[in-house]
Formats: structure tokens, sequence, C-alpha cells
């Protein structure tokens, strides 16, 4: 008789019969209460103490307990010159083992108990070495958790805003590079209690299309900045973020008006040298605007005992402003002294005819037997004058002096050497300043 036909029904029946009251059994669990009794059973009172930092690696000696961190940059809302500060929103996230937390997962079942009350297990004593002002968010809620894993793992996280202050070099201003740190260390362990450590992958996440008005974040480095002090050595993270200026901005604001302002002021040297009003208000508004201008832009910015590269260019721009409204008064002296010159020849010439006719009569007074024997005797003499004349070779003029020759006055000679000298100038600064500026090296920029 063949058993093996029954026997496999039964077989099928019976794991039928045991799937069926799993299913049940998973049904009446409440996985709810199970989580408040897990909770009670690990942080009870008289079974965890928050006081007690965790025990090293597996509980073996006492080695110091480690914490990875890692964060998530949210936003950098401004980047302040003057202050030297930046502002920033970050998701802080910091991890580590603790194993009075273990507790049982039900097979798997329970991945982690989520806690939002920071002060019910030990927190590491972290702050932000750096900071002038931060505060939390609690809008709707408080936006902070904790998470506890079945093997004693606690993952803590929060979103914070930070005001952080920022050192700045800026002898390249505004085509320079700023480095910003974020510093975090531990207050009162030492490293022999409590070591930091980033956590290994990504430690430092940014938003996609993270905007910034004046800036472009180039990129970040993670390192570690332990110090001591005689009250022993702390454990340290750092974030340096690299920061580079956008040049568009103050071209457009500062270069091109500055640039536009020394152009305007060379007007002057096409105007008649009469136009004295004209002359003189162009100047006079030119420069008042270029130190307006001048001033704008120092008011925005620290006072600093180094020259700035944007201080180079104001005064530079300035003083060509500066140098037009001299150039005018110069213009104005040399047209004076030449009217002076003029009517001093007038006068001269004037002078001489005068003395010339009175000449004139005294010869017709005198004999004229004397008067036709000297007559031969300067013809003679006239005659060798010419024969040296002719003989002398007119003097050498070079291609500066027959140009020069066209304006007979000295103003409009300065009039026109200013037509020249003040653009070529300002353009060989230009060369000279863009070069330096702009084309550097890497080392210069830190």
């Amino acid at each position: 008789m063949d058993y093996s036909r029954p026997l496999c029904a039964l077989f099928a029946l019976l794991v039928f019969y045991l799937t069926h009251l799993a299913q049940c059994t998973n049904a009446k669990i409440n996985f709810r209460e199970k989580e408040k009794q897990i909770l009670d059973q690990i942080l009870g009172p008289g079974r965890y103490d928050a006081r007690i930092r965790p025990s090293g690696i597996n509980g073996t000696g006492d080695p110091p307990t480690f914490v990875h961190v890692n964060m998530f940059l949210r936003s950098i809302s401004k980047i302040d010159d003057y202050k030297m500060e930046y502002s920033v929103q970050l998701t802080f996230r910091e991890q580590w083992l603790d194993e009075r937390l273990k507790f049982n997962n039900l097979g798997g079942r329970l991945k982690y108990l989520t806690l939002t009350e920071a002060n019910r297990v030990w927190m590491p004593d972290l702050f932000f070495s750096n900071e002038k002002e931060g505060h939390f968010h609690n809008i709707i809620m408080p936006n902070v958790y904790i998470r506890i894993f079945p093997n004693g793992n606690v993952l803590y996280s929060i979103r914070i805003s930070l005001t952080l202050s920022c050192p700045m070099n800026l002898k390249l201003y505004p085509l320079d590079k700023q480095t910003c740190s974020l510093r975090m260390a531990s207050y009162g362990w030492t490293t022999d209690d409590l070591v930091f450590l980033w956590k290994e992958g990504d430690p430092v996440q940014v938003v996609k299309n993270l905007h910034l008005p004046r800036f472009t974040l180039e990129k970040f480095l993670t390192d570690y900045c332990n110090s001591k002090t005689n009250t022993g050595e702390y454990s340290c993270l750092k974030v340096d973020l690299l920061f580079k200026r956008e040049f568009s901005y103050y071209l457009i604001q500062i270069y091109i008006p500055c640039c536009m302002l020394v152009i305007v002021s060379w007007v002057s040297f096409w105007l008649d040298q009469g136009a004295v009003p004209a002359r003189v208000s162009l100047g006079v508004t030119t420069l008042l605007t270029m130190a307006t201008q001048s001033s704008g832009i120092n008011a925005s910015l620290p006072p600093v005992s180094y020259t700035k590269a944007i201080d180079v260019w104001t005064g530079v721009c300035l003083t060509f402003v500066f140098g037009a409204l001299l150039e005018f008064a110069l213009v104005n002296y040399a047209s004076r002294s030449d009217m002076h010159r003029e009517n001093m020849k007038k006068t001269r010439r004037e002078m001489e005819a005068a003395a010339s006719m009175d000449a004139a009569s005294d010869l017709l007074d005198t004999d004229s037997n004397t008067t036709f024997a000297m007559k031969p005797l300067m013809r003679g003499a006239n005659d060798k004058m010419r024969q040296c004349e002719i003989h002398m070779s007119p003097p050498k003029k070079n291609c500066c002096r027959i140009w020069m020759s066209k304006f007979p006055t000295r103003s409009k000679r300065i009039d026109v050497i200013s037509r020249i000298t003040f653009p070529l100038v300002f353009a060989l600064f230009n060369l000279a300043y863009w070069s330096t500026y702009l084309f550097r090296d890497e080392e210069e920029q830190k």
C-alpha cells in the first residue's frame, strides 16, 4: 500500500496550519506596546544613568567613546565682509555606540526606537568653537530626533542655524577667495574619554543648487583640529569652506562707473581754454562723484591696516580725475602767461616802431653829403649778410616739433599733450592692475 500521498497531504496541511498560526500571532502583537516596554526596560529608573558616558569598544578596558559626525548643509544665507561672519543652516548628526541600550529586535521586526528627548540618554558635549549666534528650530515641532538601534548604536540628528566667525584677508578684494571654517570640539571630555571622528564615506553633504548672492562655493575640506590646553587635549573637527567672490557684480557696480568718471574728466581737454565755468564745473563734479563712490565702497568694508585691491583702483582713478582738474589750472595759468607775453611783444614792437621813426627823422635832419657817403657802406654790409644767410643751412626740425608748431600757444600745447598722455597712462595702469590682481598664483589667494 502506498502511504506517500497521505503523508504529503498531511505535511502540507501542517505547514499551512503553522503559517496561519504565525500570522495570527503577528496580528495579535502590539509593536507600539512592545516599544514602550523596551524603552521602560532600557531607560527605566535605576537602569540607565545618562550622566555616565558609554564604555569603549566592546566594553574592553577603558578606551574613549568614539563619536562619528556628519552633516548636511541646507543653506548659506549670507557672508558679511564687514563683520567677517557667515550664516549657515545645517542638519547635524552624531552616531556612537552605547551597549547599555541594546534590546531585542523581535526577530528583525523592530529596526530602531525613536526618541525626541535628548536628555534621556548620554550625549556628547560638542560645541561650535567659532560660533557667534545659534538657535534650534521648533516649528511645528522641535526638529530633533534620537534613534536607538538594537545593537546599541545611537543616532542623534538636529537642524540648527548658526552664525559663525570667518576671519578674512581682503588684500585682493574684490578679486579674492575666502576660506570660512566650521569648528566642532568637545567642551569637557578630553581625548582620553571622548574622540570625534568624521563618518567614513561622505561626511559633509551640500544641498544641490546652493545659491549665494555674491559668492560661489568652490569646494570644502574636512580635517581634524585637536587643541591642547592646560587642562588636557580635546578632540576637534573642522570643515573648511572655500568661497570665490563673484566679480561680475563689482565689475558693473564699481569698475565700469569709475572708468566712465575718469573718461568724462578728460572731456575738459577738448573744451576751449576760455570756457572756464564749463571746465571747472566738469572737473569738480567728477572729482566729488569719484570721492563719493570711494566712500561708499569703504563704508561696506571693515577698516583694515593694509591696502586692498579696490583701494588701489579707486585711489588711482581719483588721482586721474584730480589730475584733470589740475591740468586745467595749469592751462589757465599758461593762457594768462601767453596773453601777458603777447602784450609784452606788442608793446615792444610799438616801442621799436616809435624808435625807428625817431631815428629816421634824425637822419633826415643830417647833412645830405654824409648820408650819401654812408649809403654805399650800408649797401655793402647788406650784401655780405645776404651771402652769409645763403651759405647757412636752415635748422633741422623733428616730427614732434613740426607737429607742436601747429599750436603756437603753450596752453593749447598742454591740452593736446594731455589728450594723449592721460589715456595712455590710464591704459598702462589697467594693464599692470589686471595682470597683478587677476592673473595671480594660488598661493597669493591664501
